[in-house]
């Protein structure tokens, strides 16, 4: 792995520490953390009550970049990694979401709840 390779690793994983610590903090309890599928990655799988939500965690050097840090085709990647594990995480009748949380430095985290819609 190359060093550039290498840091943007660990700034994602520190990056995924917080966004645990934070949804530990507003109540989530985290149920899975770097959830690997055939269809991609889903970063943690937190619940709370009779929601279980699969968060897409992006960190970003400055709050600049956080706008551009989420597009269409990531979002689609991480629904359809949610989809394949849903029924590991969530009971029938629970609701299932996919958020995204932005972080850079300096800042409070910045939450997209229910980010991805089927069909979208």
């Amino acid at each position: 792995m190359s060093g550039r390779r290498e840091k943007a690793e660990q700034r994602g994983r520190r990056g995924e520490a917080l966004a645990a610590w934070y949804l530990r903090l507003t109540g989530w309890r985290i149920l899975g953390k770097r959830v690997k599928t055939a269809r991609g990655e889903i970063d943690l799988v937190a619940r709370r009550g009779r929601t279980v939500c699969f968060v897409e965690v992006k960190w970003r050097g400055s709050v600049r970049e956080l706008g551009l840090a989420i597009d269409t085709h990531r979002l689609r990647r991480v629904a359809a990694a949610a989809e394949a594990v849903a029924p590991r995480y969530a009971g029938r009748g629970e609701d299932v979401r996919i958020d995204v949380l932005l972080l850079a430095p300096g800042c409070w985290p910045r939450r997209i709840a229910n980010a991805w819609q089927p069909g979208a």
